[in-house]
C-alpha cells in the first residue's frame, strides 16, 4: 500500500509507466498549455481593447501625413504586435524540448530494461517487450505534445500576421475616415 498522499498517486503511476522523464514531460505540456490559453485570452480581450486604443489615440492626432506621423503610426503598430509575438520563442522553445525529452525517456528506459536483463538469469523475452513498451511512452508522449503546440504555434502564427494586416488597414482606414 503507497504511503503517498491520495492526490499524488496518478504522478506515482505516471512515473511507474514511463520513468521521471513523463513526469518533466507533463509539466512542459502544462506550461505548454496554459501559455497557449494565455495567447487565447490576451488576444481575445486585452489586444482588442489596446488595438481600440490605438486607433483613438491615432485618429485623435491632427498631423497623420507627415513623415513623423507616418513613422510613429507604424511604431506604434509594430509595439502593438510585438506584444502579440511576444511568448513565441518560448512556445517554439518548449515544443523543441518535448521530442527530445521523449527520446531522452526513451534511452533511459532502455538502459534500465537491457541493466535488469543482464541482472536476471532468465533472459525473458516477455519481460524485455514489456520494458521497450514501457520505455517508447515518452517518445510517443513527447511527440503528441510537439504536434499539439505545433498546430497551436502554426495557428497563433496565422492570427499574427493576419492582425498586423488589419492593424495597419485599420490604422489607414482612420486616416481616410478624418480626411473624410
Amino acid at each position: 500500500m503507497s504511503t503517498l498522499p491520495l492526490w499524488l498517486e496518478p504522478v506515482e503511476r505516471l512515473v511507474e509507466a514511463g520513468g521521471a522523464v513523463l513526469v518533466v514531460l507533463a509539466v512542459v505540456a502544462v506550461l505548454v498549455f496554459a501559455m497557449a490559453m494565455e495567447r487565447w485570452w490576451y488576444y481575445r480581450i486585452t489586444w482588442r481593447i489596446a488595438r481600440r486604443q490605438l486607433l483613438r489615440r491615432w485618429a485623435a492626432r491632427s498631423d497623420h501625413t507627415s513623415w513623423s506621423a507616418r513613422t510613429l503610426r507604424q511604431v506604434w503598430a509594430e509595439a502593438l504586435v510585438a506584444r502579440l509575438r511576444k511568448p513565441l520563442p518560448w512556445l517554439k522553445l518548449l515544443v523543441a524540448l518535448c521530442p527530445l525529452l521523449g527520446l531522452l525517456g526513451t534511452v533511459t528506459g532502455m538502459i534500465s530494461v537491457f541493466d535488469s536483463l543482464s541482472l536476471s538469469e532468465t533472459h525473458q523475452a516477455r519481460a524485455m517487450a514489456d520494458g521497450v513498451a514501457r520505455a517508447t511512452l515518452p517518445t510517443l508522449t513527447g511527440m503528441a505534445i510537439a504536434v499539439v503546440g505545433l498546430l497551436f504555434i502554426s495557428r497563433l502564427e496565422h492570427v499574427i500576421r493576419r492582425e498586423d494586416q488589419r492593424l495597419h488597414d485599420r490604422l489607414a482606414r482612420a486616416l481616410e475616415e478624418s480626411d473624410a
